[in-house]
């Protein structure tokens, strides 16, 4: 029995959850999100909460129950509140800002390369930067599209461990190594 999969999922005020056609949807006061159930996941929505189980003992329905309760829910706190992830760029000469290109938003990195990095946001995830502290705002209501940009974003430059340049998450312990100096 699934621990996660047991627990029922409370609706918000505003929040309402449909399910038709093998897909799961929910609508708030941000927006709209929809995903596919998996077969072998059962989910039934009565009043202010939702309940999602396993249809049969099987190993796939099992193994898909409680993944789909957290995705199910995941999508009802993003359309309520929505999910924001905060990145740090540190670095001397390492800056960020935002533009608009041909009606897309861009985020332009100088992260001590040659040229700048462009970096393309999609559809539905806002930016807030903070070009003097190198601070950038993630925001959306798609959790998991908003943790892939962060990581692709991080990914230009991750936190090296000598001087601890690079772009990281806001509040990430980077483990410095002391270097040559220290090895005496």
């Amino acid at each position: 029995m699934s621990r996660i999969g047991k627990q029922p999922i409370s609706l918000p005020d505003g929040v309402t959850v449909s399910i038709g056609d093998g897909n799961v949807s929910a609508k708030g006061p941000l927006g709209e999100l929809s995903r596919a159930v998996p077969p072998g996941v059962e989910v039934a929505v009565d009043g202010g909460s939702v309940q999602v189980s396993a249809k049969d003992a099987s190993r796939e329905a099992r193994a898909s129950w409680g993944l789909s309760r957290s995705l199910i829910d995941n999508m009802v706190v993003g359309v309520s509140k929505g999910f924001e992830k905060a990145l740090l760029v540190q670095g001397t000469g390492y800056r960020v800002e935002a533009k608009k290109l041909q009606g897309r938003q861009w985020l332009q990195f100088a992260l001590g390369l040659s040229h700048p990095v462009l970096c393309e946001l999609p559809e539905g995830l806002a930016v807030e930067v903070d070009g003097k502290a190198g601070r950038v705002l993630l925001k959306g209501i798609d959790k998991e599209q908003v943790g892939q940009m962060a990581a692709i974003i991080r990914g230009f430059r991750p936190p090296e461990p000598y001087k601890g340049k690079g772009i990281r998450y806001e509040g990430e312990q980077v483990r410095r190594k002391v270097g040559k100096a220290g090895a005496r």
